[in-house]
């Protein structure tokens, strides 16, 4: 199993782990990729499996002092995120200016 964090744009959001099989993982985050917008992931489809993806992972939530790591990051209605994760690599994030964030 790999975990996935998601992080939400709604102001109630509390940044959930799930824990995903490497099946459902691989579905959301192609290869060398470890952020993923939700809008390309549904747009790289296909939806039905998505969807069924989804479905088993809303009931894996793993509570963080029990999580063995993060994995893959999935941001919900954040795309103005997108310009710091160009690569959809976390250790790759970058200012808009290209200059590394770490």
């Amino acid at each position: 199993m790999k975990n996935i964090q998601v992080i939400d744009g709604a102001d109630n959001c509390v940044y959930d782990i799930f824990a995903a099989t490497d099946e459902e993982f691989w579905l959301i985050f192609p290869p060398n990729q470890d952020i993923a917008f939700i809008n390309e992931v549904m747009a790289r489809g296909p939806v039905e499996k998505l969807d069924a993806a989804f479905s088993e992972i809303w009931k894996r939530r793993v509570r963080k002092p029990e999580a063995m790591g993060i994995h893959g990051v999935l941001f919900y209605e954040l795309d103005h995120k997108k310009q710091y994760y160009t690569t959809r690599r976390d250790e790759e994030a970058v200012n808009p200016n290209g200059s590394k964030i770490r």
